[in-house]
């Protein structure tokens, strides 16, 4: 049985961008993950212990997207290496990271990046 665990949606107020107006104003940012982990154990235990606590894992994105970097690449980058740290025990880790109102000319909901770290 392949198991995930997701965060849909989590919403953040950051200052990451290449422009200076970016990094002193801020945006708004929404990153959705999903990562694979077994969960046999807490299935039958019915013990956090033996799972991946999803609040820990929000705090891991709280975290990282208070670094400011220029490009979301490094943000999806930094969030994954930290997971892999705190949780040797993930396998494949999918993330979405947006910016709500880029500094771009045009109608859209925001832009953004889909990363897929496999094990």
């Amino acid at each position: 049985m392949k198991s995930y665990i997701y965060i849909d949606k989590a919403e953040f107020y950051a200052y990451h961008g290449v422009f200076p107006q970016e990094k002193k104003v801020g945006n708004h940012f929404e990153i959705s993950i999903r990562f694979e982990v077994d969960m046999q154990q807490a299935i039958a235990s019915d013990s956090l212990t033996d799972t991946v606590s999803y609040a820990d894992v929000y705090e891991i994105l709280r975290r990282e997207m208070q670094t400011p970097s220029q490009l979301l690449e490094h943000v999806a980058g930094r969030i994954i290496a930290s997971l892999r740290e705190a949780y040797p025990q993930i396998g494949d880790i999918e993330i979405d990271l947006s910016k709500k109102h880029p500094p771009i000319t045009g109608q859209m909901q925001g832009v953004g990046i889909h990363l897929i770290s496999r094990m």
